[in-house]
């Protein structure tokens, strides 16, 4: 406590001092570094885990994912579209590129975004709504595969990533002792908008006359009063970090760098059925469109797996919930192959959701355990999503590349359920590093 290290201080103080509410700062203590922020100690009030303030930020910071995730989740639509329509003389690996990129940069950029929240906080959403509008209708006239690694791969996962990343550490400073319960919430949001946008995306590009373009336009004037809701919503609690942009000494901490691997095997697995389930129900026979239902049922399955999983890491531990989903996530990704009938694939996309939702909200609120500073949430975060996220960049390639050699997903599924599983021990292995150790509820 900023008191008991400056005793000399406490004693001397004068009457007007002492009445100084505790939401006051000191400009000399937050240069000096006393505003370190466990909460409850320090310069800076404790996160007060509940409000209307705090409660808009959550909804605003969903509305964020309902937008950018939402519509990343469904990208196994477009994956089945573009191999039957303006792709279809590309490869899998080739199209799988197109979302790999964006999810890939989507978590990428926080490396960027994420210290830029701290240091001039969350104006930098604004702009990002504007540019991932804008991605959406370049989307909607693509008609090359170049066009749509640049407009859907590049620009749109950028600007979810200035999105994204902001939103999280917004939230993570209104929230501490809720704060996986309030994480869950937010990326709940992007189950919903993963619900929602492929059965819309299918009916419309399969069910309507209204083709490629406007059934995207059609999403892309869905998502704009969400994102403006969202700007005004959104706001940072602490004022900026004045230090070093980056964090360097972050690398050096062994459980920061065990955390990253462990996102890093969690997401090879967990992005595999999000982009291939419903290529792989087509392969068993399913009709295109309800192949394309697949994904909302994964998605609607992960809002529970998400806002559950979420209260319960609060109660058990972030560590113990995260290395746990990604064991339940690696174990189902393994069972992809023996879902064979409609009926399987239904309940199978069920357990997927459910287990797979515990991974990004899991893993934002694993990674805030690493500082206890408030003021550098942002940083941390953004600096662990963007080294973790090259496993987005890797993974669906990969597992298009074995598609396409093997012309089964045997071997897609065993590639992606043993590098999850290993994610969840290294989740776990992290604990060791923590002071309650492996056995504590960290």
């Amino acid at each position: 406590m900023a008191v008991s290290e400056h005793p000399e201080r406490s004693s001397t103080l004068a009457p007007d001092d002492e009445k100084k509410s505790p939401n006051q700062t000191d400009s000399t203590d937050i240069e000096s570094g006393d505003a370190a922020l466990a909460p409850g100690p320090g310069t800076f009030s404790a996160a007060p885990d509940g409000g209307a303030r705090a409660w808009l930020v959550v909804a605003g910071a969903a509305c964020i994912f309902f937008s950018g995730m939402g519509f990343m989740n469904s990208f196994g639509v477009f994956q089945e579209y573009y191999m039957s329509n303006q792709l279809r003389d590309r490869s899998p690996d080739d199209i799988a590129w197109i979302g790999s990129l964006m999810a890939f940069l989507q978590f990428a950029g926080g490396g960027l975004t994420g210290p830029l929240f701290d240091r001039f906080g969350a104006w930098v959403i604004r702009p990002a709504a504007v540019l991932y509008v804008f991605a959406l209708m370049m989307t909607s006239v693509c008609e090359e595969y170049w066009q749509f690694i640049l407009a859907q791969g590049v620009l749109a996962g950028l600007a979810m990533s200035m999105l994204q990343v902001p939103a999280f550490a917004a939230v993570s400073q209104y929230f501490d002792k809720k704060r996986g319960a309030a994480l869950g919430l937010v990326v709940s949001g992007s189950s919903i908008g993963g619900i929602i946008f492929p059965i819309a995306l299918s009916k419309m590009l399969n069910g309507s006359t209204l083709g490629f373009g406007w059934s995207v336009r059609v999403m892309a004037f869905v998502v704009t009063p969400l994102l403006a809701f969202s700007c005004f919503a959104v706001t940072s609690r602490l004022p900026p970090r004045k230090t070093n942009f980056f964090i360097p000494a972050a690398f050096t901490e062994v459980k920061f760098m065990t955390l990253i691997a462990a996102v890093f095997c969690c997401f090879i697995g967990m992005f595999t059925p999000l982009f291939f389930i419903p290529t792989y129900a087509v392969y068993r026979g399913v009709e295109p469109t309800l192949a394309s239902y697949l994904l909302a049922i994964v998605n609607a399955a992960s809002t529970f797996g998400r806002i559950i999983p979420g209260i319960l890491a609060d109660k058990f531990g972030r560590l113990n919930v995260f290395g746990v989903g990604g064991l339940l996530t690696g174990v189902v990704v393994l069972c992809m192959n023996t879902a064979v009938s409609t009926a399987g694939l239904v309940v199978y996309s069920v357990f997927f959701g459910f287990t797979s939702g515990t991974i990004v909200s899991g893993a934002s609120a694993a990674l805030s355990i690493c500082t206890e500073d408030a003021q550098k949430l942002g940083t941390y975060m953004g600096m662990g999503m963007a080294l973790a996220s090259t496993a987005t960049l890797l993974g669906p390639p990969v597992n298009g590349v074995l598609l396409d050699t093997y012309g089964g997903f045997l071997q897609v599924t065993i590639f992606s359920g043993v590098i999850c599983l290993a994610g969840g021990v290294l989740a776990l292995a992290a604990k060791v590093t923590t002071p309650k150790g492996l056995f504590g509820r960290t």
